[in-house]
């Protein structure tokens, strides 16, 4: 079974990848590493603002069903990037960054909820180093979570 046939199983859709919000490139692929931009959470899109914070106005686990929803956003730009998902090796880092009150302190309970969508991909190379912290504003100020992603590909 292909990640894409399992993708399918699991009932994922990856979502279309727009233009880059600035001067860079969605991906950059260097020898065998691939490169993703942050992807995130966009609220203002969806129409809330001002930006609600987690740990304040959001939950852990809201927090942690939208960097699922990142998540999945990272597998679709991987896939864009590569044409198929089975060139993926492995996840190598995922840098997460939470949109948090001050005093929250539980950015990696949040940050699992990308984690976990590799692993429903199917587990091979699933398991990677991560790094959770957070944050007080984005540099847009529209997004909830951040997420820039860097794996090995054949």
């Amino acid at each position: 079974m292909t990640p894409e046939q399992k993708l399918v199983q699991l009932g994922i859709t990856l979502p279309a990848e727009g233009p880059p919000g600035g001067n860079y490139e969605n991906f950059v692929i260097s020898g065998n590493l691939l490169f993703l931009a942050g992807k995130g959470w966009p609220v203002r899109a969806a129409g809330i603002d001002p930006v609600p914070k987690v740990g304040r106005e959001i939950s852990v686990e809201e927090g942690y069903a939208d960097a699922r929803i990142v998540g999945i956003a990272l597998i679709g730009a991987m896939k864009k990037a590569l044409g198929e998902l089975s060139r993926v090796k492995k996840v190598v880092k995922v840098l997460g960054m939470v949109n948090a009150h001050a005093d929250f302190t539980e950015q990696p309970k949040v940050i699992n909820g990308c984690r976990i969508v590799a692993r429903e991909k199917g587990g091979k190379g699933a398991g990677h180093g991560q790094r959770a912290c957070g944050f007080h504003r984005a540099a847009e100020g529209d997004q909830r979570l951040l997420r820039p992603v860097r794996g090995s590909v054949r």
